[in-house]
């Protein structure tokens, strides 16, 4: 893939409608944190069709795993496993992530908060579901995620632990007869303040004799509005406002076995570190499809501004040293437009990359955006550090993208081991 395809571009155009109309007309109020994002999402997915789109999907899905269930159970023989096409698409995008990524990329452009609120919801609550739920769990909660009809929080970061997400883990669960109890802190969640469902990370106390870096990390997904489960209010933060961040506690929650994803401690996908870890690389990928569209929209405000401003009689796009600036923003939109479709490519073709090559994705894309971002915020000088000519608003929100889904510095690490491994 080289260049966004004919249908792209008109599902581009059809986004850039919406956002008109829907989107523009609220960023203030998004902004403030006044407007909650997920009804505009909702209003998206309706519009778009993509509730109906991945409610089929799951439908499918979990039919086809019940009919296989009920075989086993009756004793039946298994139906002939179909040939997998390579260029059918993730079972929840079904095919479709062209289409989303040119979705998360224009709306990154102009509100990077809704896609923050969204991704976090379906690209990590849904996923984990998905990847670790047994067939009764994923007919419970999977169906309401994927349609925004519920919005999910997915929490592993605590307060002391930062980039050390596991070995610095302090919330715990405890056996209890059939059931556990949950106690601890989660912080810096999406979703956290308003979510109706949460996968949650935790680590299972085991006893003295297992150090406490080592032991067991289990999920399990939590409803709002469980005993000893209090939300907190929204954090302020320097950018992405609208996107709700906030804290979760856990004060002696008690939680059947039927809340434990894969309700068993022996999963066969490993303990929770192993499907954190292939979430991770999903994140770090979509860091990049977020990236392209701070860079596409700075790009395109910058080319504007330069062609209309004027100093000492002539365009400042006339200067050098503003050439220079947008042939540098050019220069960041190819190459981030590049690793897109490399990662576009490679899910047709049924591959997923590793979690080295995810996190150099995130590691160059997210300072690509950033620079672009700040030289977009100089270009404009004292206008640009002005509220309404955006580009201070795409350099707050570009910038978390550094720490998002983990820090730069450890993007680092992961990419170096790659190498050496």
């Amino acid at each position: 893939m080289f260049e966004w395809s004919e249908t792209d571009e008109m599902i581009r155009d059809a986004v850039r409608s919406f956002i008109d109309k829907e989107i523009r007309p609220h960023l203030d109020a998004l902004d403030s944190g006044e407007m909650e994002p997920y009804p505009v999402i909702r209003k998206l997915f309706s519009e778009f069709g993509i509730d109906a789109m991945t409610g089929e999907i799951i439908d499918k899905m979990l039919a086809k795993q019940r009919a296989k269930a009920d075989a086993i159970a009756s004793g039946e023989p298994l139906p002939e496993k179909p040939k997998k096409d390579k260029k059918s698409g993730s079972s929840l995008l079904g095919g479709q992530e062209s289409m989303m990524a040119v979705l998360i990329s224009e709306l990154s452009g102009v509100c990077m908060g809704l896609v923050t609120a969204m991704g976090v919801s379906i690209g990590l609550g849904a996923t984990t579901v998905i990847s670790r739920g047994t067939l009764a769990q994923k007919e419970r909660w999977l169906k309401d995620i994927v349609t925004m009809e519920k919005v999910a929080a997915w929490a592993i970061t605590e307060p002391d632990s930062g980039s050390d997400a596991f070995g610095g883990m302090k919330t715990y669960v405890r056996r209890d007869g059939e059931d556990y109890i949950l106690n601890g802190q989660k912080t810096f969640i999406t979703n956290g303040p308003f979510a109706d469902v949460m996968v949650v990370y935790a680590k299972l106390d085991e006893g003295d004799g297992v150090d406490k870096r080592d032991r067991k990390v289990l999920t399990f997904v939590l409803d709002k509005g469980m005993e000893g489960l209090p939300q907190g209010k929204p954090f302020k933060k320097m950018g992405l406002h609208a996107s709700p961040t906030g804290e979760l506690f856990f004060d002696n929650v008690r939680l059947s076995k039927d809340r434990l994803l894969g309700e068993t401690e022996e999963h066969k996908g490993g303990d929770g570190r192993e499907s954190a870890r292939s979430s991770f690389a999903t994140e770090r990928i979509g860091v990049a499809f977020m990236a392209l569209g701070i860079i596409n929209e700075c790009h395109r405000l910058c080319i504007d501004y330069a062609k209309n401003r004027k100093l000492w009689g002539q365009e400042i796009g006339r200067f050098q040293l503003v050439q220079l600036k947008l042939a540098k923003m050019e220069v960041a939109r190819i190459n981030v437009q590049n690793m897109v479709f490399s990662a576009l490519e490679q899910g047709r073709a049924g591959k997923t990359p590793s979690l080295a090559e995810a996190s150099a994705m995130k590691l160059y894309s997210s300072e690509a955006a950033t620079d672009v971002a700040m030289d977009a915020v100089q270009l404009f000088g004292g206008n640009g550090y002005m509220t309404e000519y955006r580009v201070e608003q795409l350099a707050r929100d570009a910038k978390s993208l550094m720490i998002y889904a983990g820090s730069n510095e450890i993007q680092v690490t992961h990419v170096a081991k790659g190498l050496l491994a």
